[in-house]
Protein backbone atom coordinates (compact mmCIF):
# COMPACT_ATOMS: atom_id res chain seq x y z
CA UNK A 1 0.00 0.00 0.00
CA UNK A 2 1.47 3.36 -1.05
CA UNK A 3 0.69 6.03 1.56
CA UNK A 4 1.41 9.75 1.84
CA UNK A 5 4.12 11.52 3.82
CA UNK A 6 1.43 12.64 6.29
CA UNK A 7 0.65 8.98 7.03
CA UNK A 8 4.28 8.29 7.82
CA UNK A 9 4.37 11.34 10.09
CA UNK A 10 1.44 10.32 12.25
CA UNK A 11 2.86 6.81 12.57
CA UNK A 12 6.23 8.18 13.64
CA UNK A 13 4.87 10.64 16.21
CA UNK A 14 4.48 9.65 19.84
CA UNK A 15 3.42 12.48 22.13
CA UNK A 16 -0.34 12.88 22.05
CA UNK A 17 -0.80 9.41 20.51
CA UNK A 18 0.99 7.65 23.37
CA UNK A 19 -0.89 9.79 25.87
CA UNK A 20 -4.32 8.86 24.53
CA UNK A 21 -3.40 5.20 24.01
CA UNK A 22 -2.21 4.99 27.61
CA UNK A 23 -5.39 6.66 28.78
CA UNK A 24 -7.56 4.30 26.76
CA UNK A 25 -5.66 1.25 27.98
CA UNK A 26 -5.98 2.32 31.58
CA UNK A 27 -9.73 2.90 31.26
CA UNK A 28 -10.20 -0.52 29.65
CA UNK A 29 -8.04 -2.43 32.14
CA UNK A 30 -10.47 -2.82 35.00
CA UNK A 31 -9.36 -4.80 38.04
CA UNK A 32 -5.67 -3.92 37.73
CA UNK A 33 -3.88 -1.58 40.16
CA UNK A 34 -3.41 1.26 37.70
CA UNK A 35 -2.24 4.74 38.65
CA UNK A 36 -3.18 7.04 35.80
CA UNK A 37 -1.39 10.35 36.36
CA UNK A 38 -0.70 11.10 32.72
CA UNK A 39 -3.93 11.95 30.96
CA UNK A 40 -5.91 15.14 30.66
CA UNK A 41 -9.19 13.55 31.65
CA UNK A 42 -11.00 15.79 34.14
CA UNK A 43 -12.17 14.55 37.51
CA UNK A 44 -15.63 13.07 37.96
CA UNK A 45 -16.93 15.77 40.27
CA UNK A 46 -20.23 14.52 41.77
CA UNK A 47 -21.99 17.92 41.90
CA UNK A 48 -21.05 18.71 38.30
CA UNK A 49 -22.10 15.31 37.00
CA UNK A 50 -25.38 15.54 38.89
CA UNK A 51 -26.06 18.95 37.37
CA UNK A 52 -25.60 17.69 33.83
CA UNK A 53 -27.44 14.47 34.58
CA UNK A 54 -30.49 16.57 35.44
CA UNK A 55 -30.08 18.50 32.19
CA UNK A 56 -29.89 15.23 30.28
CA UNK A 57 -33.10 14.02 31.90
CA UNK A 58 -34.86 17.22 30.77
CA UNK A 59 -33.55 16.71 27.24
CA UNK A 60 -34.75 13.11 27.05
CA UNK A 61 -38.21 14.08 28.28
CA UNK A 62 -38.55 16.74 25.58
CA UNK A 63 -39.20 15.12 22.23
CA UNK A 64 -38.43 18.38 20.43
CA UNK A 65 -35.06 18.93 22.15
CA UNK A 66 -34.09 15.27 21.89
CA UNK A 67 -35.05 15.28 18.24
CA UNK A 68 -32.74 18.22 17.58
CA UNK A 69 -29.95 16.60 19.60
CA UNK A 70 -29.80 13.40 17.56
CA UNK A 71 -31.75 14.15 14.38
CA UNK A 72 -30.56 17.50 13.00
CA UNK A 73 -27.30 18.85 11.66
CA UNK A 74 -26.13 22.10 13.18
CA UNK A 75 -25.00 24.92 10.91
CA UNK A 76 -21.29 25.34 10.16
CA UNK A 77 -20.92 27.68 13.17
CA UNK A 78 -22.54 25.13 15.47
CA UNK A 79 -25.82 25.37 17.37
CA UNK A 80 -27.17 28.88 16.78
CA UNK A 81 -29.00 29.04 20.10
CA UNK A 82 -25.88 28.03 22.04
CA UNK A 83 -23.70 30.48 20.12
CA UNK A 84 -26.17 33.30 20.86
CA UNK A 85 -26.28 32.32 24.54
CA UNK A 86 -22.48 32.45 24.75
CA UNK A 87 -22.39 35.88 23.13
CA UNK A 88 -25.00 37.17 25.59
CA UNK A 89 -23.06 35.75 28.53
CA UNK A 90 -19.74 37.27 27.49
CA UNK A 91 -21.33 40.61 26.70
CA UNK A 92 -23.38 40.89 29.90
CA UNK A 93 -20.85 39.48 32.38
CA UNK A 94 -17.57 40.74 30.93
CA UNK A 95 -18.56 43.69 28.78
CA UNK A 96 -17.04 42.23 25.62
CA UNK A 97 -18.11 43.87 22.37
CA UNK A 98 -19.20 40.58 20.89
CA UNK A 99 -22.08 38.94 19.05
CA UNK A 100 -22.97 35.56 17.53
CA UNK A 101 -20.87 36.47 14.49
CA UNK A 102 -17.79 36.25 16.75
CA UNK A 103 -18.31 32.66 17.92
CA UNK A 104 -18.16 29.21 16.33
CA UNK A 105 -18.13 25.68 17.69
CA UNK A 106 -15.88 22.79 16.70
CA UNK A 107 -15.63 19.12 17.54
CA UNK A 108 -13.18 19.69 20.38
CA UNK A 109 -10.56 22.41 20.82
CA UNK A 110 -7.89 20.11 19.32
CA UNK A 111 -9.79 20.23 16.03
CA UNK A 112 -10.19 24.02 16.37
CA UNK A 113 -6.44 24.48 16.72
CA UNK A 114 -5.71 22.21 13.77
CA UNK A 115 -7.76 24.55 11.58
CA UNK A 116 -6.43 27.78 13.16
CA UNK A 117 -2.82 26.74 12.69
CA UNK A 118 -3.52 26.02 9.04
CA UNK A 119 -4.94 29.53 8.69
CA UNK A 120 -1.85 31.26 10.05
CA UNK A 121 1.05 28.97 9.16
CA UNK A 122 2.34 26.87 6.28
CA UNK A 123 2.66 27.99 2.70
CA UNK A 124 1.23 31.37 1.67
CA UNK A 125 0.28 32.78 -1.72
CA UNK A 126 3.58 34.66 -2.04
CA UNK A 127 5.53 31.44 -1.49
CA UNK A 128 6.54 32.33 2.06
CA UNK A 129 6.41 29.69 4.78
CA UNK A 130 5.04 30.98 8.07
CA UNK A 131 5.10 29.49 11.54
CA UNK A 132 3.29 29.83 14.88
CA UNK A 133 5.35 31.46 17.62
CA UNK A 134 5.08 29.94 21.10
CA UNK A 135 6.57 32.55 23.47
CA UNK A 136 6.98 30.19 26.41
CA UNK A 137 8.19 26.63 26.44
CA UNK A 138 7.18 23.95 27.46
CA UNK A 139 3.76 24.06 25.78
CA UNK A 140 0.82 21.79 25.03
CA UNK A 141 1.68 18.36 23.64
CA UNK A 142 -1.19 18.40 21.13
CA UNK A 143 0.11 21.40 19.18
CA UNK A 144 3.06 19.46 17.82
CA UNK A 145 0.90 16.98 15.93
CA UNK A 146 -1.58 19.56 14.62
CA UNK A 147 -0.38 19.17 11.04
CA UNK A 148 2.05 17.26 8.86
CA UNK A 149 4.67 19.99 8.66
CA UNK A 150 7.48 19.61 11.17
CA UNK A 151 8.49 23.30 11.05
CA UNK A 152 5.11 24.67 12.00
CA UNK A 153 6.30 26.19 15.31
CA UNK A 154 9.07 28.32 16.72
CA UNK A 155 9.66 28.69 20.44
CA UNK A 156 12.27 30.00 22.85
CA UNK A 157 13.49 28.97 26.26
CA UNK A 158 11.81 30.61 29.24
CA UNK A 159 13.36 32.25 32.25
CA UNK A 160 13.55 29.82 35.17
CA UNK A 161 12.87 31.57 38.46
CA UNK A 162 13.61 29.47 41.54
CA UNK A 163 11.21 30.51 44.29
CA UNK A 164 12.51 28.13 46.96
CA UNK A 165 14.69 25.04 47.36
CA UNK A 166 11.98 22.92 45.74
CA UNK A 167 9.78 25.22 43.61
CA UNK A 168 10.36 27.25 40.47
CA UNK A 169 8.41 29.12 37.81
CA UNK A 170 8.80 29.68 34.08
CA UNK A 171 8.46 33.25 32.84
CA UNK A 172 8.39 34.60 29.31
CA UNK A 173 11.82 35.90 28.36
CA UNK A 174 10.82 38.94 26.31
CA UNK A 175 14.46 39.64 25.50
CA UNK A 176 14.40 36.53 23.28
CA UNK A 177 11.18 37.41 21.46
CA UNK A 178 11.73 38.53 17.90
CA UNK A 179 8.77 38.38 15.54
CA UNK A 180 10.21 37.92 12.07
CA UNK A 181 8.28 37.98 8.79
CA UNK A 182 7.83 34.21 8.89
CA UNK A 183 5.59 34.32 12.01
CA UNK A 184 1.85 34.16 11.30
CA UNK A 185 0.49 34.17 14.87
CA UNK A 186 1.46 34.01 18.54
CA UNK A 187 -0.09 31.28 20.70
CA UNK A 188 -0.16 30.53 24.41
CA UNK A 189 -2.13 28.18 26.64
CA UNK A 190 -3.37 29.82 29.85
CA UNK A 191 -3.08 28.05 32.26
CA UNK A 192 -0.20 26.41 30.47
CA UNK A 193 -0.49 22.73 29.79
CA UNK A 194 1.75 20.99 30.98
CA UNK A 195 3.15 23.13 33.79
CA UNK A 196 0.11 24.77 35.38
CA UNK A 197 1.81 28.12 34.79
CA UNK A 198 -0.53 31.11 34.38
CA UNK A 199 0.92 33.77 32.11
CA UNK A 200 0.30 37.00 34.01
CA UNK A 201 -2.04 39.77 32.90
CA UNK A 202 1.02 41.97 32.34
CA UNK A 203 2.63 39.33 30.11
CA UNK A 204 -0.62 38.98 28.14
CA UNK A 205 -0.79 42.75 27.64
CA UNK A 206 2.80 42.76 26.38
CA UNK A 207 2.09 39.87 23.98
CA UNK A 208 -1.03 41.68 22.78
CA UNK A 209 1.07 44.77 22.09
CA UNK A 210 3.68 42.74 20.18
CA UNK A 211 1.00 40.97 18.14
CA UNK A 212 -0.72 44.22 17.17
CA UNK A 213 2.58 45.85 16.23
CA UNK A 214 3.30 42.95 13.89
CA UNK A 215 -0.30 42.72 12.59
CA UNK A 216 -0.71 39.11 13.65
CA UNK A 217 -3.24 37.58 16.07
CA UNK A 218 -2.64 36.44 19.62
CA UNK A 219 -4.24 33.02 20.11
CA UNK A 220 -5.06 32.11 23.72
CA UNK A 221 -5.90 28.51 24.59
CA UNK A 222 -8.19 28.83 27.61
CA UNK A 223 -9.26 25.19 27.87
CA UNK A 224 -8.50 25.13 31.62
CA UNK A 225 -8.90 28.80 32.35
CA UNK A 226 -11.22 31.78 32.23
CA UNK A 227 -14.11 32.41 31.90
CA UNK A 228 -14.78 28.68 32.39
CA UNK A 229 -13.91 26.15 33.77
CA UNK A 230 -11.87 28.61 35.82
CA UNK A 231 -9.22 26.21 37.16
CA UNK A 232 -6.94 29.08 38.14
CA UNK A 233 -5.38 29.76 41.55
CA UNK A 234 -3.87 33.19 40.92
CA UNK A 235 -5.35 36.64 40.44
CA UNK A 236 -5.83 37.13 36.71
CA UNK A 237 -8.43 38.30 34.24
CA UNK A 238 -9.48 37.46 30.71
CA UNK A 239 -10.08 40.06 28.03
CA UNK A 240 -11.04 39.83 24.39
CA UNK A 241 -10.40 42.20 21.50
CA UNK A 242 -10.48 41.93 17.74
CA UNK A 243 -6.80 40.96 17.58
CA UNK A 244 -7.30 38.13 20.07
CA UNK A 245 -8.46 34.64 19.22
CA UNK A 246 -9.72 32.85 22.31
CA UNK A 247 -10.36 29.11 22.33
CA UNK A 248 -12.42 27.51 25.11
CA UNK A 249 -13.71 24.01 25.73
CA UNK A 250 -16.42 22.14 27.57
CA UNK A 251 -14.05 19.24 28.25
CA UNK A 252 -12.46 20.44 31.49
CA UNK A 253 -15.85 21.58 32.71
CA UNK A 254 -16.46 17.84 33.04
CA UNK A 255 -17.72 17.03 29.54
CA UNK A 256 -14.75 15.61 27.60
CA UNK A 257 -17.00 13.13 25.81
CA UNK A 258 -19.05 15.98 24.35
CA UNK A 259 -16.05 17.11 22.21
CA UNK A 260 -17.07 20.76 22.09
CA UNK A 261 -14.53 23.47 21.37
CA UNK A 262 -15.47 27.17 21.31
CA UNK A 263 -13.76 29.68 19.04
CA UNK A 264 -14.07 33.43 19.73
CA UNK A 265 -12.62 35.70 17.07
CA UNK A 266 -13.38 38.48 14.64
CA UNK A 267 -16.13 37.66 12.10
CA UNK A 268 -13.71 37.10 9.20
CA UNK A 269 -12.01 34.27 11.11
CA UNK A 270 -15.37 32.80 12.15
CA UNK A 271 -16.54 32.77 8.53
CA UNK A 272 -13.36 31.00 7.42
CA UNK A 273 -13.62 28.53 10.26
CA UNK A 274 -17.24 27.74 9.37
CA UNK A 275 -16.16 26.96 5.80
CA UNK A 276 -13.35 24.69 7.00
CA UNK A 277 -15.66 23.09 9.56
CA UNK A 278 -18.19 22.20 6.88
CA UNK A 279 -15.51 20.76 4.59
CA UNK A 280 -13.63 18.77 7.24
CA UNK A 281 -16.41 17.53 9.53
CA UNK A 282 -19.67 18.56 7.79
CA UNK A 283 -21.14 19.71 11.10
CA UNK A 284 -20.25 20.14 14.76
CA UNK A 285 -21.99 17.67 17.06
CA UNK A 286 -24.99 18.97 18.97
CA UNK A 287 -24.42 17.08 22.21
CA UNK A 288 -22.27 19.57 24.13
CA UNK A 289 -24.23 22.60 22.97
CA UNK A 290 -27.60 21.11 23.94
CA UNK A 291 -26.38 19.71 27.25
CA UNK A 292 -24.67 22.94 28.38
CA UNK A 293 -27.24 25.38 26.96
CA UNK A 294 -29.17 26.03 30.20
CA UNK A 295 -25.95 26.58 32.16
CA UNK A 296 -24.86 29.26 29.69
CA UNK A 297 -28.26 30.96 29.37
CA UNK A 298 -28.59 31.18 33.16
CA UNK A 299 -24.94 31.98 33.85
CA UNK A 300 -24.70 28.87 36.05
CA UNK A 301 -21.68 27.74 34.04
CA UNK A 302 -19.68 30.47 35.79
CA UNK A 303 -21.11 29.55 39.20
CA UNK A 304 -20.20 25.89 38.68
CA UNK A 305 -16.70 26.92 37.71
CA UNK A 306 -16.13 29.30 40.61
CA UNK A 307 -17.97 27.53 43.43
CA UNK A 308 -17.49 23.84 42.67
CA UNK A 309 -14.87 23.05 40.04
CA UNK A 310 -12.07 25.37 41.14
CA UNK A 311 -12.35 24.53 44.88
CA UNK A 312 -12.44 20.81 44.05
CA UNK A 313 -9.17 20.96 42.15
CA UNK A 314 -7.62 23.29 44.71
CA UNK A 315 -8.20 20.66 47.39
CA UNK A 316 -6.81 17.94 45.13
CA UNK A 317 -3.77 20.13 44.45
CA UNK A 318 -3.03 20.62 48.14
CA UNK A 319 -3.11 16.86 48.68
CA UNK A 320 -0.87 16.16 45.68
CA UNK A 321 1.73 18.75 46.66
CA UNK A 322 1.80 17.47 50.24
CA UNK A 323 2.29 13.94 48.97
CA UNK A 324 5.17 14.96 46.72
CA UNK A 325 6.91 16.78 49.55
CA UNK A 326 6.56 13.78 51.83
CA UNK A 327 7.64 11.18 49.28
CA UNK A 328 10.47 13.13 47.64
CA UNK A 329 11.97 15.02 50.56
CA UNK A 330 15.29 13.17 50.13
CA UNK A 331 15.45 13.57 46.33
CA UNK A 332 16.74 16.38 44.12
CA UNK A 333 13.49 17.65 42.62
CA UNK A 334 11.83 20.94 41.70
CA UNK A 335 8.10 21.49 41.38
CA UNK A 336 6.78 24.17 39.06
CA UNK A 337 4.66 26.60 41.04
CA UNK A 338 1.10 25.30 40.49
CA UNK A 339 -1.10 28.18 39.36
CA UNK A 340 -3.84 26.50 37.34
CA UNK A 341 -5.14 23.50 35.38
CA UNK A 342 -4.82 20.14 37.15
CA UNK A 343 -1.23 19.21 36.32
CA UNK A 344 2.02 19.21 38.24
CA UNK A 345 5.32 19.61 36.43
CA UNK A 346 8.22 17.88 38.14
CA UNK A 347 11.82 18.63 37.28
CA UNK A 348 14.53 16.25 38.48
CA UNK A 349 17.84 18.13 38.03
CA UNK A 350 20.66 15.70 37.27
CA UNK A 351 18.31 12.76 36.68
CA UNK A 352 20.68 9.93 35.68
CA UNK A 353 18.16 8.43 33.23
CA UNK A 354 16.08 10.17 30.59
CA UNK A 355 12.49 11.17 31.11
CA UNK A 356 11.56 8.62 28.43
CA UNK A 357 13.26 5.79 30.33
CA UNK A 358 11.60 6.91 33.57
CA UNK A 359 8.26 6.87 31.74
CA UNK A 360 8.85 3.29 30.55
CA UNK A 361 9.95 2.13 34.00
CA UNK A 362 6.85 3.63 35.56
CA UNK A 363 4.60 1.96 32.99
CA UNK A 364 6.07 -1.37 34.05
CA UNK A 365 4.74 -0.59 37.52
CA UNK A 366 1.34 0.53 36.17
CA UNK A 367 1.99 4.23 36.73
CA UNK A 368 1.18 6.45 33.76
CA UNK A 369 2.79 9.89 33.41
CA UNK A 370 3.84 11.94 30.38
CA UNK A 371 7.58 12.42 29.67
CA UNK A 372 8.55 16.05 29.53
CA UNK A 373 10.40 16.04 26.21
CA UNK A 374 7.04 15.83 24.37
CA UNK A 375 6.12 19.37 25.44
CA UNK A 376 8.68 21.47 23.56
CA UNK A 377 7.32 22.03 20.03
CA UNK A 378 9.42 24.40 17.98
CA UNK A 379 12.31 24.66 20.44
CA UNK A 380 15.58 24.37 18.57
CA UNK A 381 18.84 23.12 20.00
CA UNK A 382 19.56 20.60 22.72
CA UNK A 383 18.47 21.36 26.28
CA UNK A 384 19.03 18.76 28.98
CA UNK A 385 16.25 20.28 31.07
CA UNK A 386 13.59 18.92 28.70
CA UNK A 387 14.73 15.36 29.44
CA UNK A 388 14.53 15.79 33.22
CA UNK A 389 10.81 16.62 33.57
CA UNK A 390 7.50 14.77 33.72
CA UNK A 391 3.88 15.89 33.85
CA UNK A 392 1.44 14.50 36.41
CA UNK A 393 -2.31 14.92 36.67
CA UNK A 394 -3.89 15.17 40.11
CA UNK A 395 -7.46 14.84 38.81
CA UNK A 396 -7.72 11.24 39.99
CA UNK A 397 -8.57 9.96 43.44
CA UNK A 398 -6.33 10.76 46.38
CA UNK A 399 -5.43 7.08 46.65
CA UNK A 400 -4.30 6.93 43.02
CA UNK A 401 -2.27 10.12 43.37
CA UNK A 402 -0.67 9.04 46.65
CA UNK A 403 0.36 5.60 45.45
CA UNK A 404 1.42 6.84 42.04
CA UNK A 405 3.64 9.57 43.49
CA UNK A 406 5.20 7.08 45.91
CA UNK A 407 6.14 4.79 43.01
CA UNK A 408 7.57 7.72 41.03
CA UNK A 409 9.73 8.68 44.01
CA UNK A 410 10.86 5.08 44.37
CA UNK A 411 11.89 4.85 40.71
CA UNK A 412 13.76 8.16 40.77
CA UNK A 413 15.50 7.10 43.97
CA UNK A 414 16.43 3.76 42.37
CA UNK A 415 17.83 5.53 39.32
CA UNK A 416 20.09 7.67 41.52
CA UNK A 417 21.19 4.68 43.59
CA UNK A 418 21.99 2.62 40.48
CA UNK A 419 24.00 5.51 39.04
CA UNK A 420 25.92 5.90 42.30
CA UNK A 421 26.65 2.16 42.44
CA UNK A 422 28.05 2.22 38.90
CA UNK A 423 30.32 5.17 39.71
CA UNK A 424 31.59 3.47 42.88
CA UNK A 425 32.24 0.23 40.99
Amino acid sequence: MNLSNWTRRIRAETGIIDLMQDLGFAVASEGKPLYVLGGGNPAHIPQVEKYFQVQMEHIVRSSRTFGYLVGDYAGPQGSNRFVCALANLFRSRFGWDIGPENIALGNGSQMVFTILFRFFSGEFADGQHKRIFLPISPEYIGYNEADEEKLRFRSVRPKIIENSDSTFKYEIDFSKIHISDDIGAICISRPTNPTGNVVTDEEVRELTKIAKQNQIPLIIDGAYGLPFPGIVYTDCSVEWNENTILVLSLSKLGLPGARTGILIAQPEIIELFACANAIMTLATGNFGAVLALKSVESGEILDLSHNIIQPYYRSALDHAVSTIRNEMHDLPYMLHQPEGAFFLWLWFPGLPISDQELYQRLKQRNVYVVPGNCFFPGLEGEWQHRHECIRLSYAGSQEVVSKGVAIIADEVRRAHNDSLSKRVA
